[in-house]
């Protein structure tokens, strides 16, 4: 696949895309829920080993593929490794998935309700060697936690900084504006952040796209207006803490939104499963967030 043709399957491709990006600090989490305890290794390089095979087993696993799957979110030392006895970047090219890079280095802590992302100064030379390996395009979170909108604008104003900085890197950006679903002014998160995208995606000098990653919004079709923004390639949703199943319902229920769900994908995956079992598992997580995102339901969505 060439950028164009990578273009053209974000935009209008039936599936979703894989988050395989837990860094540092999430990890051992994300081990322990794939059946490895926090005793299992002696070392940070041991801990990203283990990690690094579980994402290998997911990205090798005969279920893992392009028809379903459009694209994959890679941490960093997952892109420079190797699956497959390939590079992971060509690895995921090969089975027709388009790769992203993770490229937030964690957040700030809390201002007006939100944390920013924490200085890239790297940026440019990550974003040089992604490109380099094949990588299409970059994700970046940051975290609204209540409805102060001074603190969301300020959240927006980066990630739109930082989408602008991909672009000229020659990537595409994927803005991650992540609502915690935990707030009590989650609804009213929701109108601020959608009123700060779209005044300010359409300020946004230039013409090229952007994508946008979001928690799936209280009311379904909020985000209407958003999926059909002229400088949006694709609206995707993270599962932030939804068990896979209502993370599905979730959302089915809003129009043109695809899933790029990690726990929610990855659940279900334990490392003593014998590989019959792994891909049985893996291949029906793939099923259920490839419903939710290209069959959808309810009034609130139109056809």
């Amino acid at each position: 696949m060439n950028t164009s043709e990578m273009t053209a399957k974000i935009a209008a491709g039936q599936g979703f895309i894989a988050a395989l990006d837990q860094s540092g600090g999430s990890t051992p989490k994300a081990l322990k829920g794939y059946g490895i305890e926090e005793g299992a290794w002696n070392s940070e390089e041991e801990m990203f080993g283990l990690i690094h095979q579980m994402r290998s087993r997911i990205i090798t696993s005969p279920v893992f593929t392009g028809e379903k799957v459009l694209g994959a979110i890679l941490f960093e030392r997952t892109m420079d490794g190797m699956a497959g006895g390939k590079p992971v970047p060509a690895a995921l090219i090969a089975k027709g998935i388009i790769p992203f890079i993770k490229i937030d280095k964690g957040l700030e802590d809390e201002v007006n309700g939100v944390q920013l992302m924490k200085p890239m100064p790297e940026l440019d030379a990550l974003l040089a060697k992604s490109k380099a390996l094949g990588v299409y395009g970059t994700k970046e979170r940051s975290v609204i936690n209540s409805a102060n909108r001074e603190g969301i604008a300020a959240i927006v104003k980066q990630q739109i900084e930082v989408g602008l900085q991909v672009l000229a890197g020659g990537l595409v950006p994927m803005l991650e504006p992540e609502i915690n679903i935990k707030s009590p002014s989650r609804a009213e998160c929701d109108a601020i952040l959608l009123d700060e995208l779209a005044k300010q995606l359409s300020a946004m000098p230039g013409d090229a796209k952007v994508m946008l990653k979001l928690s799936l919004p209280v009311q379904p079709g909020l985000y209407d207006q958003l999926v059909d923004h002229p400088r949006v390639l694709r609206v995707v949703a993270l599962s932030g803490g939804y068990q896979r199943p209502e993370a599905c319902a979730e959302l089915a229920k809003n129009r043109g939104i695809i899933a790029s769900f990690s726990r929610a994908l990855l659940e279900d995956l334990r490392a003593q499963m014998s590989d019959a079992e792994f891909n049985a598992s893996l291949g029906g997580a793939i099923d259920e967030i490839f419903k939710g995102s290209t069959q959808k339901v309810g009034a609130a969505v139109s056809a």
